[in-house]
């Protein structure tokens, strides 16, 4: 939980969609932390970013897409099966150009790092840099097997065990439809801001090696990526928390 937390703001969108989010004003740039797929704004990494930021007196942004955590429900227009990359990209877009004017460093978990490339392309002249923990660029493509994606092509839902809780994890065919469509490792991704990329290598959900990808495909020089030898997908030790705010802090 964070220190002090205070109730989450909400984002009214044209549509009626409501977001929840949590913004703390400071110096810039503005940190933006974006949870991974099923993933919300109280989890561990988000906290110790947004405390970090507070206790430096720098600005930082955490938020719930539509259908997840606290922006989920009928109230607020947010049901998990409608939700998209492109459609939360645009909510944290939206979400940006509320509350971060200026330039902005995206935070970026699993999922989340896939979403905060697609966010940086739109708006690359707004972004100061970009910090990545087990991106997953493309992960409905090496991350479906052809069976789930002939499933999901055909308009069925799958689900996946899920390791970290009791109900297990599901694709809808608008989700990967979508994904399919934002591919990005398949060719040069405009992106010439710095950019670092932690990644466990006992990872069992996102293969190092696609951090690896990624750097490669990325056209930015200042590029960086971290293993941590014995460190899992969540990275969420204290010691894997250390580390990101160790690098967010170095960022140039």
């Amino acid at each position: 939980m964070l220190r002090g937390m205070t109730e989450p703001r909400f984002h009214a969108l044209p549509d009626g969609r409501r977001i929840a989010c949590r913004h703390t004003p400071g110096t810039g740039p503005a940190l933006v932390f974006l949870p991974g797929y099923k993933s919300d704004m109280a989890g561990s990494k988000a906290c110790a970013v947004f405390d970090w930021a507070r206790a430096q007196g720098r600005a930082c942004l955490l938020l719930d897409y539509s259908g997840c955590g606290q922006s989920a429900g009928t109230d607020f227009g947010g049901d998990f099966a409608d939700g998209t990359l492109s459609r939360w990209r645009d909510e944290v877009l939206s979400l940006i150009a509320a509350h971060c004017p200026g330039p902005v460093t995206l935070v970026g978990s699993s999922m989340g790092g896939w979403l905060m490339l697609l966010v940086a392309l739109a708006i690359p002249g707004q972004i100061h840099a970009l910090v990545g923990i087990a991106a997953a660029p493309d992960f409905t493509d090496w991350g479906t097997s052809p069976e789930r994606q002939a499933e999901l092509a055909a308009g069925r839902r799958v689900f996946a065990d899920n390791p970290y809780g009791t109900e297990p994890t599901p694709t809808h065919p608008g989700f990967w439809a979508d994904g399919q469509a934002q591919r990005l490792l398949g060719g040069d991704i405009a992106l010439t801001c710095p950019v670092r990329l932690l990644h466990g290598q006992q990872d069992l959900d996102v293969p190092w090696d696609v951090s690896l990808q990624l750097a490669q495909r990325l056209c930015s020089d200042d590029v960086q990526v971290t293993l941590i030898k014995d460190g899992d997908h969540r990275l969420s030790r204290e010691a894997d928390i250390a580390l990101l705010l160790r690098t967010v802090a170095a960022l140039p």
